[in-house]
C-alpha cells in the first residue's frame, strides 16, 4: 500500500534538521525543466508561475542561485503548506519517519515524483503549470507514462501491494492516475461536511485532514483498509453510508 500527496507552493532549504538519502529518480527530466525555466525572461516565467512580481521577483532570483544537486533538503521538509503542517514531520517517530520512507510519495511538477528523503531545492512549478516555447507546453504531456510507471514498478519489487492511496489533488493525481495498470487499486478519499444530504468540502479543512490522515497512518503503520477507516482527527470520523469500495469518506461528527 502506498500515498501519492500533492506538493506546496511554500518552500524552505533546510539542510540542518535531517539530510537526505538520495536525488529523485527523473532529474534528468528535471535538469531538462531547470535549463528551460532558466531560459525564460522575467515576464515569461510571472506567465508560468501566475504569480504577483513580488512572489516572480523572489523566485527568477531563486531560480538563478540556485543548483539543483547542491544543498538539498529532503523532501518531506521542504514543503510548508497547511498539509505539511498538520502532518508535521518534523516530529515523527523513527517508524513513522521509515514508514514515509517506504510508503509515501509526493508530486511534483518539477520533479515529477519524489520519496520523502530525496533531496531538492525550492522551486515553483505547479503541474498545470503552461509552458512557453517548450514542446510539449503540458507537464501532463512531459511526465506522461513516468509517474504511474515508477509506482507499479516499485510496488513489484518491493511487494508492497497494488493500493495507491490517493491523498493528492485532482491537479497531482491525475497524472498518475490515469496511466495506472487495471492491477493498481486507487482509494479516494473525501473530507468533509453533510449538508442537505450531500458531501460538502472545504479547501483548506481538506488539506488539514490529509495531512492528518498521513500522520496517522505513519504513527499506527497502517497497512490495511480497515485499519484507515478508525482516523478520528479534526472531529472526522468514517461515513460508511457514502463510502464504497473505492472511496472513504470522513465526515465532521455532530459534535464538532
Amino acid at each position: 500500500m502506498d500515498i501519492i500527496i500533492s506538493p506546496a507552493k511554500k518552500m524552505n532549504l533546510n539542510t540542518d534538521a535531517f539530510s537526505y538519502d538520495s536525488l529523485p529518480p527523473f532529474m534528468d527530466k528535471t535538469a531538462q525543466l531547470h535549463s528551460y525555466l532558466k531560459n525564460r525572461s522575467f515576464n515569461q516565467l510571472k506567465t508560468i508561475w501566475k504569480c504577483s512580481d513580488k512572489l516572480a521577483t523572489f523566485n527568477f532570483q531563486r531560480l538563478h542561485q540556485l543548483n539543483i544537486i547542491e544543498n538539498l533538503t529532503p523532501a518531506l521538509f521542504a514543503y510548508e503548506g497547511i498539509q505539511y503542517q498538520y502532518m508535521a514531520p518534523d516530529i515523527f517517530t523513527d517508524k513513522a519517519l521509515d514508514y514515509v520512507k517506504n510508503h509515501l510519495y509526493i508530486l511534483s511538477g518539477f520533479y515529477g515524483i519524489l520519496s520523502a528523503f530525496d533531496g531538492i531545492i525550492p522551486y515553483r512549478l505547479e503541474m498545470q503549470a503552461k509552458l512557453i516555447d517548450f514542446e510539449p507546453n503540458s507537464l501532463y504531456s512531459f511526465w506522461s507514462h513516468d509517474l504511474a510507471n515508477y509506482i507499479e514498478e516499485k510496488q513489484t519489487q518491493e511487494a508492497t501491494g497494488n493500493i495507491l492511496i490517493n491523498l493528492a489533488s485532482d491537479e497531482y493525481s491525475k497524472a498518475v492516475i490515469k496511466h495506472l495498470s487495471s492491477k493498481t487499486q486507487v482509494i479516494h478519499f473525501k473530507f468533509g461536511q453533510v449538508i442537505d444530504g450531500k458531501i460538502k468540502e472545504k479547501g483548506t479543512l481538506v488539506k488539514m485532514a490529509r495531512g492528518e490522515m498521513v500522520r496517522y497512518l505513519a504513527e499506527n503503520q497502517v497497512h490495511s483498509l480497515n485499519e484507515i477507516k478508525n482516523f478520528r482527527a479534526l472531529g472526522f470520523e468514517y461515513n460508511p453510508h457514502f463510502s464504497s469500495a473505492n472511496l472513504l469518506v470522513f465526515t465532521l461528527n455532530e459534535s464538532s
